[in-house]
């Protein structure tokens, strides 16, 4: 262990945070992170240690400057936080409690000049946090509905016999659900983890570019999604249900990510461009 009371308090600190956060993560490996819904949680996790890694030299070498009542008040709430998750199981609270718990140490161990050296990582941890319930079903009927309209509205102007009762979509002799995992809102909350992490890589100087970049997330997750629904559809139409079903659960989510990161990635480029770096 390094000699550097910096590092070994640090390092105590970091001992004590895996232990109580450790049966949280070995519960969402074995359950939620195996869903198609929330599988980005552990990718989250692996990126936030990488960050922290990233920057363990620029937080012991801060200057030790604690602000206690701040730091003891985030620290404290965070552990009741993550107290109330654990008893009542609420997963949400658990994976809540991290962000002021590891903002309250920062500030108790080393002050606020830590806290901005790992502002990233621990805002971070916000895409670790599983959407609540009542969010999710309050959002996902809209989002079907809405993709289903444009979808058989663009499909039936360019001439296919496709037509809409609700989130069923029929074209020629085949009928289509448009589930909730087609709805997109599990996807703009992964494409927004991608997103946000890709900004501060590129750490883009023009806040004109960075804020164009944050809003489009949202409205390139819905285009992605729509295309997505538009390829299970034909592909369904010209090559049969046993056809569409297997691109649903083969690639569907794969062809997802890729169109929104081309779009992503496209826009960035153009921005950098024309407005500045």
């Amino acid at each position: 262990m390094s000699r550097d009371p910096a590092a070994q308090a640090l390092l105590i600190a970091l001992a004590g945070f895996l232990a109580m956060m450790g049966p949280v993560y070995w519960w969402a490996a074995n359950s939620i992170w195996q869903s198609d819904d929330h599988a980005h949680g552990a990718i989250v996790l692996a990126v936030v240690v990488w960050l922290f890694w990233t920057l363990r030299h620029r937080l012991v070498a801060v200057e030790r400057r604690p602000a206690p009542v701040l730091g003891g008040v985030l620290f404290v709430f965070g552990l009741f936080v993550y107290f109330v998750g654990r008893m009542f199981d609420i997963s949400i609270l658990e994976m809540g409690s991290q962000i002021p718990v590891i903002a309250g140490g920062l500030l108790l161990l080393k002050g606020p000049a830590a806290l901005r050296v790992a502002w990233f990582p621990i805002f971070y941890l916000i895409f670790m946090i599983p959407l609540p319930g009542v969010f999710v079903d309050a959002i996902t009927v809209p989002l079907k509905q809405w993709i289903s309209t444009i979808v058989v509205n663009l499909l039936y102007a360019v001439g296919y016999p496709i037509a809409q009762s609700g989130v069923i979509i029929s074209i020629g002799q085949y009928q289509l659900q448009v589930a909730d995992a087609c709805s997109g809102l599990h996807s703009m909350f992964s494409l927004a983890a991608l997103g946000t992490l890709f900004m501060y890589i590129m750490n883009r100087k023009s806040r004109l570019h960075n804020a164009i970049m944050l809003a489009s997330i949202i409205p390139i997750a819905f285009i992605a999604n729509i295309c997505r629904v538009i390829i299970l559809v034909l592909v369904t139409y010209r090559l049969g249900d046993a056809a569409g079903q297997g691109f649903l659960h083969g690639t569907a989510g794969f062809v997802l990510m890729a169109v929104a990161l081309v779009i992503f990635f496209a826009l960035d480029a153009l921005l950098a461009r024309f407005i500045g770096k």
